[in-house]
């Protein structure tokens, strides 16, 4: 199994990237080595297949070798431990397919973890993942419980049942590499010590250098991460990916402006501003509002984006238009041929839905907009942020 390397990848995707005389023209500033991209297919799995990913570039960075794991063996288990939360909440806690990456620890840490090969978790007739039939039927099963106010021997019988038919049979013992495993052996031979990662997020509406619960749906385990003022979150992901670490990401990506097929994700201003020095961008104080937002989508090169302060990313959280509803992997940075920095990322939808492999660059006005929260390795922090959060 080929590694992919941001070099590489942004090599490869240079001469995709020109759509028009000038089009984007990124060089890489840094760059780690991760797995190949994935495919989450017709489920709402990014949670996984990101978190996946991220311990994946971190058994590598961890000199451990290149692992394919399993997204599915921990998707499986994080079903069974909503179902068991929505019937005590008496179904009103959240049974959807999305999750958070504290899902994947949880998960993890209860039944360990096995490699792709041992658990596709693929049991139907589809060459790939597709849970909407399966949570169709779950959510039924979960809601008859409820009426009943009880949950008999084969209710649990009846759900397991369920998975095996969808997703496979769990596995017992394995041979991976000839050697024999249970899940929980396996686990243990990764050596992943969950309590090293940490999430950072940035809001003004509570205390910065403190934990707390972030308010979005899919935080149904009612995870904490520390707060922090928003320099200070993209300087801790900056400091990560340029010492040898790699970043998970949950944000937004509803926005017109995050374009996978073109392989990018900006934040376009459209306010009138004082006169702009760079040449590429004076024609823009030209233009109207609705002129810049036509020019900027057709993503035929860069364009002037917002300078996101924190006011301006809250707002959008408090209007809703700032959710969680994707999770991906930062591998890298880069920058456009105006300077302007981007974070390289590793999506899990496939290869084929557009030029670039997989993955997109992501602005950093766009990061700065619409970040819920990130991931890293403890160490990947910087001793004065280790102090100031305590870590």
């Amino acid at each position: 199994m080929k590694t992919f390397t941001l070099a590489a990848l942004l090599l490869a995707t240079l001469p995709a990237v020109a759509q028009s005389t000038d089009g984007y023209r990124f060089t890489t500033v840094v760059n780690q080595k991760v797995t190949p991209v994935k495919n989450q297919a017709a489920t709402g799995t990014c949670w996984c297949f990101a978190t996946t990913s991220f311990i994946e570039a971190e058994l590598l960075r961890q000199g451990k070798g290149e692992y394919d794991l399993s997204e599915m063996y921990i998707v499986r288990q994080k079903y069974m431990n909503q179902l068991d939360d929505n019937y005590l909440r008496r179904g009103k806690g959240n049974i959807s397919q999305g999750s958070l990456s504290p899902s994947w620890v949880t998960a993890f840490n209860q039944i360990g973890i096995v490699p792709e090969e041992a658990y596709t978790g693929i049991n139907y007739d589809s060459p790939t993942h597709n849970h909407k039939e399966l949570t169709t039927y779950m959510e039924a099963i979960a809601a008859e419980a409820i009426k009943m106010r009880h949950r008999s021997p084969e209710y649990f019988e009846l759900i397991n049942s369920l998975f095996d038919i969808y997703m496979g049979k769990l596995p017992e013992s394995f041979t991976y590499k000839g050697k024999q495993y249970t899940p929980k052996s396996f686990a243990a031979s990764l050596d992943i010590h969950t309590d090293d990662y940490v999430m950072l997020t940035s809001f003004t509406h509570r205390p910065y250098y403190r934990e707390f619960e972030i308010e979005v749906p899919d935080n149904w385990e009612h995870a904490r991460m520390y707060n922090l003022p928003l320099d200070e979150l993209m300087a801790a992901a900056d400091h990560a990916l340029r010492n040898g670490y790699t970043v998970l990401w949950d944000g937004d990506v509803s926005e017109k402006g995050f374009s996978f097929k073109n392989g990018v994700a900006i934040n376009p201003e459209t306010e009138q501003t004082e006169d702009l020095k760079d040449t590429d961008f004076a024609r823009w104080n030209k233009m109207d509002a609705q002129e810049r937002l036509a020019e900027a989508y057709k993503f035929a090169g860069p364009c002037p984006e917002v300078n996101v302060t924190p006011d301006i990313r809250q707002q959008g959280y408090e209007a809703f238009v700032t959710t969680d509803d994707h999770l991906m992997h930062l591998t890298g940075i880069a920058t456009d041929q105006n300077g302007t920095r981007y974070y390289i990322t590793k999506n899990s939808w496939g290869t084929a839905r557009n030029d670039f492999g997989g993955y997109l660059n992501m602005s950093e006005s766009y990061v700065r907009a619409k970040t819920i929260y990130i991931m890293v390795h403890k160490d990947a922090l910087s001793k004065e942020m280790r102090q100031r959060i305590g870590q």
